[in-house]
């Protein structure tokens, strides 16, 4: 059950996964909180103080950036030096980010800047949650993140049009981003950038649409099951009450659930067993499902953090340069993602082979005229592509990295190159399983006059009021699309 949100609410200490999927989709205004207010003005007076005993250098306070760190900047150019930084490395390249991970990038951004630790001004905070509640979505770009040092391009880019830079969305238009009142202090451009929101927004965006893929494949994979006469004793109880893994036993249970009450599932059956792309969904999707809780965990970890460089401790007096930009925790997490939803995506195209291989008592390609019409001939052709390409995107981002800054940051997470082929494989997921539906949807007409459950017919129902999957052949990529957009 999603959370209910007055109409606008506090950015909390901790935030699940679901909490803020319900914030973004409830479009609730969001605010800081008086605590959050206080922490923010409390590490921000300490560091103004702190610069002004003119004490040791403060990496990216009062020197320059990266391999430049050793170089000192003068008190008069304090706030030069930070617009100088958003300017220089707003150098993103490629695809435009879509506005609802941008809006993500926002929210997240001015979470991790309220704990108190960055050193920044409560009106840059502020600031933030403007663009976010008016839906000011700043242009960036896909391209330019190594997912360590913060991810400085894109986030770059995020930050320039809060000081009246940079480029905005304004209805589907890229123009100038309005004039600005903020003025940057000390630390405040590197706070903004440095971070890993790039990734954490890409990611949540990923967990949405897995944890929603994940919902549907069980769904399908039941109304496959009918549709290819299968059996129902993979699915029982027994054999995973002896193997409890947590996602197969739930698998196997929400399965059954769906085809409870089919005649197709209870008819006598005259083979002895399934392939396993349907004898063994519980134990597939039930991994997957698995993997992304074990990812969500983490994540709901990386977005209740304080992820720029140094961090600012008032309490203790301490300015320390570390390395919480670093993206690793969540490079290896977006590289599992891809690989557990991509594997959703492969044992779906492997019903989807079942079904138009002409066993089973099914017509050859699911028309009543194989040979004169090639039915869904290609629409598996067009699945295996999409499955062949996503097992090309899983190779890991992970286990690469690249110096750079001369030599500084030497080893970097990629990260951000995992989450945007993490995106892409989910993507591709999806529109294997709209042919998924549309095959066995097609599939189950051939059981007539025996029906499955009340759910699954309704849901082919469905299929049938949208697209059209009568007998003949017709452009399939548009009924596709049609069931794409209508169940995702």
């Amino acid at each position: 059950m999603k959370a209910v949100f007055s109409p606008f609410m506090e950015l909390a200490e901790h935030h699940s996964i679901e909490d803020l999927r319900s914030i973004v989709e409830s479009g609730v205004e969001v605010k800081l909180s008086a605590s959050s207010k206080a922490k923010i003005e409390k590490c921000n007076t300490y560091l103004i103080d702190k610069v002004a005993q003119h004490g040791p250098p403060i990496y990216g306070v009062n020197t320059g950036f990266g391999s430049l760190c050793n170089t000192e900047i003068s008190r008069d150019k304090l706030s030069d030096l930070q617009v100088n930084l958003l300017r220089s490395h707003a150098c993103g390249a490629g695809g435009y980010v879509p506005s609802e991970i941008v809006k993500l990038m926002l929210l997240l951004k001015a979470q991790s800047l309220s704990y108190g630790h960055s050193g920044v001004q409560l009106a840059t905070v502020e600031k933030i949650l403007d663009f976010y509640n008016e839906g000011i979505t700043p242009v960036i770009y896909e391209l330019g993140s190594l997912g360590a040092s913060g991810d400085l391009a894109p986030l770059s880019h995020l930050a320039l049009p809060l000081i009246g830079e940079g480029e905005v969305w304004r209805n589907r238009k890229r123009v100038k981003a309005e004039a600005s009142e903020l003025h940057l202090g000390p630390k405040e451009g590197l706070a903004l950038i440095n971070g890993t929101q790039f990734m954490q927004a890409y990611g949540l965006q990923c967990l949405f649409k897995a944890k929603d893929i994940l919902k549907r494949a069980d769904l399908h994979a039941a109304l496959c099951i009918d549709a290819y006469d299968g059996r129902k004793e993979p699915f029982l109880a027994y054999s995973h009450q002896i193997r409890p893994h947590k996602g197969q036993l739930a698998t196997a249970k929400e399965v059954l659930g769906h085809l409870e009450g089919s005649e197709i599932l209870e008819q006598d059956k005259v083979h002895v067993q399934d392939p396993y792309s349907y004898r063994c969904v519980p134990q597939v999707h039930g991994a997957s499902k698995d993997a992304v809780d074990h990812v969500s965990a983490v994540f709901e970890t990386e977005i209740n953090s304080v992820t720029d460089n140094p961090n600012v401790f008032p309490d203790e007096d301490l300015v320390l340069s570390a390395g919480n930009f670093h993206g690793q925790p969540l490079a290896l997490q977006l590289d599992y993602l891809a690989i557990a939803i991509a594997e959703i995506g492969s044992i779906a195209e492997r019903r989807i082979y079942r079904l138009v291989e002409g066993k089973r008592g099914l017509p050859a390609f699911l028309t009543s005229n194989p040979g004169l019409e090639s039915g869904l001939m290609i629409a598996q052709y067009t699945a295996a592509s999409i499955v062949s390409q996503n097992k090309q995107l899983c190779t890991p981002s992970s286990v690469d990295t690249i110096e750079s800054s001369n030599g500084q940051e030497d080893h970097v997470s990629m990260g951000a190159n995992a989450a945007t082929k993490c995106l892409r494989v989910i993507e591709n997921v999806e529109r294997i399983q709209a042919i998924e539906l549309l095959t066995a949807s097609k599939g189950l007409e051939f059981r007539r006059p025996l029906k499955s459950s009340n759910g699954i017919e309704d849901l082919v129902a469905k299929v049938n009021s949208i697209a059209d999957i009568s007998d003949g052949d017709k452009v399939w990529a548009d009924e596709v699309e049609k069931i794409r957009l209508n169940f995702q």
